[in-house]
């Protein structure tokens, strides 16, 4: 059952919010092509998704998000876990990784680009290199943080390493590993707009570019935004709840 501390006080402030974009309109009387108001905007965003103008530009976004987030998130974890496990690794990876990381994406996505061309399979290259870094690191975070005492017990058991993995260490260090994926995700959104302003035919990136270039309908360009604000309120609401329901609180 939906709590009401937990969805009223969310509600007031976008109530509060779109009265104040509108009011912000009406007394700076912006044209529409240059701020237009909410009411504008959710009708625009409406009529995109009932004429099939939003839809297929979604769907490629989603696509380019699920591999990208998966891959990233998957390289990040087994990553992790070797560099928490082994100082060697720790030591010879950490400065690659914090190099790497410094890079903006920005400036990495016209390279690849260049070299795997403008089609799903690069796009989603992009996406998992910037759900790496964050999935990595906190899961080196989150499986140094395991109670030692835990893996102890688990030694004189005498149980195997996979199942130390998997009945002690992955539950105990689950919490902090989702929570870096609740930050990969959401950075999965914006890696996708990213690499899909740097080419491609579909995609909301390309959508963006078309609806304040050439097709100049800023109304179409903020219900796209909107669009990709509740692709990410929605994916790291699904992690949320896995969160809820799987992790083990910490002690």
């Amino acid at each position: 059952m939906i709590r009401r501390d937990r969805v009223v006080p969310p509600l007031l402030a976008l109530a509060a919010f779109l009265a104040g974009w509108q009011l912000l309109v009406i007394v700076g009387n912006y044209p529409t092509f240059i701020l237009p108001g909410p009411l504008v905007v959710g009708r625009k965003f409406v009529v995109a998704w009932a004429d099939g103008t939003m839809a297929p530009h979604a769907v490629t976004t989603l696509a380019e998000i699920g591999l990208g987030f998966i891959g990233g998130a998957l390289a990040g974890m087994l990553t992790g876990y070797v560099m928490a496990r082994s100082r060697l690794v720790n030591r010879v990876l950490s400065p690659y990784l914090v190099a790497a990381q410094a890079v903006p994406v920005l400036a990495l996505a016209p390279l690849m680009a260049l070299w795997f061309g403008s089609g799903l399979p690069a796009h989603a290259l992009i996406v998992a290199l910037i759900v790496f870094f964050p999935v990595a690191v906190s899961t080196v975070v989150a499986v140094h943080g395991v109670d030692r005492r835990l893996l102890e017990m688990a030694r004189s058991y005498r149980v195997t390493r996979g199942q130390r993995l998997w009945m002690v260490e992955l539950p105990a260090a689950l919490p902090g590993i989702l929570g870096g994926l609740r930050i990969g995700v959401t950075l999965a959104v914006v890696g996708a707009i990213v690499a899909e302003w740097t080419g491609g035919d579909t995609g909301l990136g390309v959508l963006i570019n078309l609806a304040r270039g050439s097709l100049f309908d800023i109304p179409l360009l903020f219900a796209t935004l909107l669009t990709i604000a509740l692709i990410g309120v929605a994916l790291y609401s699904i992690v949320l709840l896995v969160e809820r329901r799987y992790a083990i609180p910490a002690a």
